[in-house]
């Protein structure tokens, strides 16, 4: 462990070892998806718990607001996160965020009431999307190059490791006949946020956010630290920190702020908007919703009403998610990124009409149903989610901060995450009534949506594989702003890098710091 230089309040000891950082960048930077996916599967597994239904009494309208809250929550903290991630840096970022997070958990244990519980959650909503911007922007910023795609992909997937948690938890409480049956999944969310806030004095800060601020010699260390075993000299780190330093520095030049205006400011950083954020509201109207919040109501529908089966589907469920997005990270890896989001938006299509008409076959007669009906919708349903896992679960928080340069990537991420939220807190409070009054429409409704969307995604995405941050640039600026190779060739030895030559030219602006 060697103490590194932060620019911020926050300081870090850092292993030399990259490979051992990487794990350790990853798991600071899980608290939101894991406490997201830890929610969701909570409250699937509480609404059909009836020591919670009955202790608020619960109707579908306040069920979806117990539910609804707290992407009340995450809205409001979306307003403020990209800021907050710019200007105090980004670990302190993620650390207020898991605090604020940790706040809510509490009050949501301790709740009793439907409005304290309403109220924790939306404290615990503004938490979960401070510290979602900031962990995928520093996720994103600093993990190694060559496993960015791995790293920045896992971030998400941890929804489904959370996700796994809360419906074991909530299978083990639920005979439970006290309210501790929903009171103890609640205290036990808060896990995820105090492993983050243990490992991030562990990490380092953004080598990013560091060159923006002036600090070049700490931020030149982290970029070793991350790629090179803590190698200043290495061909790659070199590569990785010139292109950096190149590129800000003519973001600088040409007038670029971290405002949140930037992002309208020029016709490419439109652009980039538009491509960028579009990952949140596509995500959210894919129909993933039906079954992330109210798996209980979607299965009784299908003719498993009993609330132990229930429990138990869930806990497959997301077994099978947590594999299908580890199989889709690969997918975008190796695949690209538009690919995989076209492929999953396809079957998303093909399945939502055909559990559509299945659970319309089930709903016109359900006392003659047959065994083969019901289990074949609860199939169609569980591939849904699989499939959905491929694409959306890696890349909400793999492509938007690609597609985004870095003056609008905190507030772009943040523009996206607002407009996840947004639909989210309307859809979460209508889709209980929705399937209530008009049921397997509601599939249908869902399927021509995704068409709508994977249009948009065939004619306006572009591909990010295999470029850094800053070689992205080229796709909308036209150019790289720095003359060094891709750093993707200098790894794989297509290309050379004239070390003494880039080294001579730091000289010149930054103050080569030596490493021990």
């Amino acid at each position: 462990m060697l103490k590194s230089q932060t620019g911020t309040w926050l300081p870090a000891w850092v292993p030399k070892s990259t490979l051992t950082l990487s794990f350790l960048l990853m798991f600071c930077s899980i608290v939101q998806s894991a406490t997201g996916g830890f929610d969701g599967s909570m409250l699937n597994g509480l609404n059909i718990l009836p020591s919670y239904t009955d202790y608020f009494a619960l109707t579908p309208a306040t069920t979806g607001l117990n539910t609804a809250s707290v992407f009340i929550g995450s809205t409001i903290g979306t307003l403020v996160s990209g800021i907050m991630t710019d200007r105090m840096g980004r670990r302190p970022a993620i650390f207020w965020a898991s605090v604020i997070t940790l706040v809510g958990i509490v009050l949501q244990t301790a709740a009793q009431n439907i409005a304290m519980f309403v109220i924790a959650r939306i404290i615990l909503g503004i938490g979960s999307a401070i510290s979602g911007v900031s962990s995928s922007v520093f996720i994103n910023e600093t993990f190694p190059q060559k496993w960015r795609t791995w790293g920045a992909g896992m971030l998400n997937n941890f929804y489904y490791v959370g996700a796994l948690i809360a419906a074991g938890v909530t299978l083990g409480t639920g005979q439970w006949q006290s309210t501790w049956a929903w009171r103890l999944p609640s205290l036990i969310q808060g896990i995820f946020s105090i492993l983050c806030i243990v490992i991030l004095p562990f990490v380092p800060e953004s080598p990013r956010w560091l060159v923006h601020e002036g600090h070049y010699e700490w931020a030149r260390v982290a970029v070793a630290q991350t790629n090179s075993d803590s190698d200043l000299s290495d061909p790659v780190a070199l590569a990785v920190y010139k292109e950096i330093l190149d590129t800000i520095e003519w973001e600088k030049k040409e007038g670029r702020t971290m405002s949140p205006k930037e992002i309208i400011k020029t016709p490419a950083a439109r652009r980039r908007f538009l491509i960028g954020m579009s990952a949140g509201p596509f995500s959210c109207i894919a129909g993933n919703i039906i079954a992330s919040y109210y798996l209980g109501a979607e299965l009784t529908s299908a003719g498993i009403s009993d609330s132990l089966d229930q429990l138990k589907a869930n806990v497959v469920l997301n077994v099978w998610c947590l594999a299908c997005a580890l199989a889709g990270t690969q997918l975008a890896a190796s695949w690209g990124r538009k690919p995989t989001a076209l492929i999953s938006e396809i079957l998303l299509i093909i399945c939502l009409f055909v559990v559509g008409g299945l659970t319309k076959m089930y709903a016109d007669d359900p006392d003659n149903a047959s065994h083969s009906l019901v289990y074949g919708n609860v199939a169609v349903m569980f591939l849904f989610q699989g499939f959905y896992s491929v694409a959306w679960t890696p890349l909400l928080y793999l492509y938007p901060p690609e597609v985004f340069s870095y003056s609008i990537r905190a507030n772009g991420l943040a523009g996206s995450a607002l407009a996840l939220n947004l639909l989210a807190c309307v859809f979460v409070y209508i889709m209980p009534i929705g399937l209530d009054n008009i049921g397997w429409k509601m599939y249908m409704v869902n399927g021509s949506w995704d068409i709508v969307i994977a249009i948009l995604i065939a004619v306006f995405w572009v591909e990010t594989k295999g470029r850094t941050l800053e070689e992205i640039d080229a796709l909308f600026e036209g150019e790289k702003h720095s003359n060094v190779p891709d750093v993707e060739q200098v790894r794989t030895g297509q290309a050379t890098l004239d070390v003494d030559a880039v080294e001579e030219q730091l000289q010149g602006t930054t103050e080569i710091v030596k490493y021990e």
